[in-house]
């Protein structure tokens, strides 16, 4: 590991050698570097479009011990806290064509939902700078018992800790907008370990902190693997562990960790419920949108369509008109819905899934082949339910469809497993959407509305395999502090 100037502040984070971008990250306020370097790859056409250090356990234990200093020398007050993320808005806002090109670039998110992300980062810092101003404890009624009588009691919020947050490349602005704010927001000094696969937009995203007024050191940026992230969360320091990705790994952080707060954000592979009563062509619309947007990479993208059985064939028919439709191709091009996914080995594995699934006695309705790098949008009709395209979270551009005859049936079938993140109901019946509320045991039930349907300030998590916490400015807030008691006696 080598600094490549000393003290902290604004810094030009890129050289350039050649065509490639030479990025540098933020360890302890120092633009830092390293002998080894990762190549970022654009997965549209496989070029290296920039490369940036393959940090290991050096630069790991040197950030969370400058962290760790960050924490204890608490001279950044939560008015400035506040200031910061205010300022971030606007300078974000300024930036947005920029940001959402550097999303497209490194993640081959079709360009227009990659604006769309940044929007709703910008949104994400709004949120999180209101609640930053209303950052507050609560009085204990001591005169409710008679050994409390005469004293006076409260609770302060306090930072729980240096927070290690590591993130998915999915959403690789916004899901890191999501653990910075409200961690700068609470007070805790942050370890960032972005998805290799998306370094940029978690690395820019940094420096436009800096420049907004974060103290430089307050976020240090460690980038490479699953060794890296491995070695942060195991890491002492850290008091709390934000995670965003999948459930085998979730699952294995908090086994690792059990002395820390683990906040999980994990898998889906989110139902959408539809009865009979559901205007069919608004409906199969949005699952268009809702399944296919950035080829199903969203952990909340509608994968599996429970449809009545009085209107499963008039439904199939509209969603493959609505597939039909879609624009594959290049995501830079401003018409295109597809684009690729983000490795060709997933690829291969999604393709290998349907394939499964198809010969198991499911009916290929649309897709289910690989043209140009890109897997062309894919309806399953009535797979195996044994499938892993049904068990699963096939983080692909597929969709399975199953006919059911009642709504028990359908809310058996949501149900029944793993993931429970959100579900969406299209019923016309109030009855119907009351019992979706209580009777689907999913973290979000959205009634007329698509599974992949987020807003940044609902308190956003699953059960089971869909995570243990909610995200979101206000809750995440406050799982990143803790309450300290206070007690003055006369």
């Amino acid at each position: 590991m080598g600094p490549l100037q000393a003290g902290a502040g604004v810094y030009d984070a890129t050289e350039t050698e050649g065509c490639m971008e030479q990025t540098y990250v933020r360890i302890g306020g120092v633009p830092t570097t390293t002998d080894r370097w990762d190549e970022v790859l654009n997965p549209h056409d496989g070029q290296a479009v920039a490369r940036v250090p393959s940090c290991g356990t050096q630069e790991v234990e040197a950030a969370c011990e400058h962290a760790l200093k960050v924490l204890r020398r608490d001279d950044f007050p939560q008015y400035a806290r506040a200031e910061v993320l205010e300022r971030t808005i606007t300078l974000l806002d300024s930036r947005r064509e920029e940001f959402a090109r550097t999303i497209t670039l490194e993640s081959a998110k079709p360009i227009r939902d990659a604006r769309d992300e940044v929007d709703r980062a910008i949104e994400t810092f709004r949120f999180t700078a209101a609640e930053a101003r209303r950052l507050v404890g609560e009085m204990v009624p001591m005169d409710a018992s008679r050994v409390g009588v005469g004293r006076l009691g409260f609770a302060l919020r306090v930072p729980a800790g240096v927070v290690a947050a590591v993130t998915p490349f999915d959403f690789p602005l916004n899901l890191v907008a999501h653990k910075l704010a409200p961690a700068i927001a609470a007070g805790c000094p942050v370890v960032l370990k972005p998805a290799e696969e998306t370094p940029l937009s978690a690395i820019r995203l940094v420096d436009l902190l800096v420049e907004a007024g974060l103290p430089a050191d307050w976020v240090s940026v460690v980038t490479g693997g699953a060794e890296v992230g491995q070695t942060l969360v195991r890491h002492p320091v850290p008091r709390v562990v934000s995670f965003t990705g999948g459930a085998e790994i979730g699952h294995a952080i908090r086994r690792a960790a059990p002395e820390k707060k683990v906040l999980l954000e994990l898998g889906s592979n989110a139902p959408v419920i539809i009865e009979p009563d559901a205007d069919l062509a608004d409906v199969a619309r949005r699952v268009r949108q809702a399944a296919y947007a950035f080829a199903g990479q969203s952990r909340i993208s509608t994968r599996r369509v429970l449809v009545h059985r009085d209107v499963h064939q008039e439904f199939l028919a509209l969603l493959a008109d609505a597939v039909a439709d879609l624009v594959v191709g290049d995501p830079f091009d401003e018409a295109t819905d597809v684009g690729p996914l983000i490795r060709a080995s997933e690829t291969e594995r999604v393709l290998a899934w349907v394939q499964e699934a198809v010969a198991g006695g499911g009916h290929l309705v649309a897709g289910g082949e690989v043209r140009d790098g890109i897997l062309l949008p894919t309806v399953v009709d009535e797979p195996p339910p044994a499938a892993r395209l049904v068990r699963e979270e096939v983080f692909g551009p597929v969709v399975t469809v199953q006919a059911y005859g009642t709504f028990d049936e359908a809310v058996a079938l949501a149900n029944d497993s793993p993931y429970a993140l959100h579900v969406g109901v299209f019923t016309r019946d109030l009855g119907i959407a009351l019992r979706a509320i209580r009777e689907l045991e999913f973290g979000g039930v959205l009634v007329n509305e698509v599974p992949t349907f987020r807003a940044d300030q609902e308190p956003y998590g699953g059960l089971r395999h869909g995570g243990n916490t909610r995200e979101g400015p206000a809750y995440s807030i406050q799982e990143m502090t803790e309450l300290r008691f206070g007690l003055i006696c006369p």
